[in-house]
């Protein structure tokens, strides 16, 4: 019969062991950015660009851009600012849903080119409730958009992630409660949720939201909330390390994508070791 520690010994060198440890600590670090090659040179594991710049480009101009990024080690793991253009609006009396369908096709065709399973839906301009205007209606018309589009991305192997917003950006949608209210409120298999650090900070939520909201959780954005810059040091924010835990405890996998102000020459050293040591808690 095996004594204990032999018999922790033999768990350890287990295949199915391994494969659970490598599964909890395999998460991404990446940058809202373009710039894949820096990324690349500052040893970032992917970018993400936003969405909307992808759709804005000219056919030759999105060529150049894929030809030149598929051609780099890094890829777009997911996307962001789905929506910019103030035309197309989700919420209000101007809604036009087929305008809508009519953008998000192309634009999610070149996202998965780029090498994306994930598209980030923030974009508050979008989204933002009229005064006046019946939050029972927006939070309906929310929902029907979501469906629209989580259709849409099945086609193109995409995942529809809400962005919870602070309520300085956005006056709906401003936690992460509120935006696994409304990924359970859709039921669609490709819309979901990120969470991102500086709202969540900027919002005073929970970061317990990271347990609740685990299953629903597919991505997330990071950022020093003291500045909304690039995170340096896990002595900056009290609530870094526990943040950090919860994601160990719930054994996410996905990415964290910086976003706030910084430069690559100025953080890029400083912020990937931040990573390295803050993912070691996960």
């Amino acid at each position: 019969m095996l004594n204990r520690r032999a018999f922790i010994a033999a768990l350890v060198a287990t295949p199915l062991y391994l494969s659970a440890r490598q599964h909890t600590t395999d998460i991404k670090i990446g940058v809202c950015t373009r710039d894949f090659n820096n990324a690349a040179k500052y040893g970032f594991d992917y970018i993400e660009p936003g969405a909307a710049d992808i759709a804005a480009m000219s056919d030759d101009e999105f060529k150049d851009y894929s030809t030149d990024l598929l051609a780099s080690p890094l890829r777009c793991r997911s996307l962001n600012s789905l929506i910019r253009r103030p035309d197309l609006k989700v919420v209000g009396n101007e809604v036009s849903l087929s305008a809508i369908s009519d953008y998000l096709e192309p634009c999610f065709a070149r996202c998965r080119k780029l090498g994306a399973s994930v598209v980030v839906w923030g974009s508050a301009g979008s989204r933002n409730v009229p005064d006046g205007f019946s939050r029972d209606k927006a939070w309906e018309q929310i929902a029907a958009y979501l469906h629209m589009a989580g259709d849409l991305a099945k086609r193109h192997g995409l995942i529809v992630a809400i962005e919870p917003l602070r309520h300085q950006e956005s006056n709906i949608l401003n936690t992460g409660a509120e935006a696994h209210k409304m990924v359970r409120t859709v039921k669609h298999p490709n819309v979901r949720m990120i969470i991102d650090y500086y709202h969540m900070r900027v919002e005073n939520e929970d970061p317990r939201i990271l347990e609740t909201a685990r299953h629903d959780i597919v991505h997330l954005h990071f950022a020093n909330p003291h500045g909304r810059v690039w995170p340096h040091d896990l002595s900056e924010d009290d609530e870094y390390k526990k943040f950090f835990r919860y994601l160990g405890d719930i054994g996410y996998n996905g990415g964290i994508s910086v976003e706030g102000k910084g430069s690559f020459d100025a953080d890029g050293t400083a912020t990937r070791t931040f990573f390295r040591e803050a993912v070691k808690l996960a």
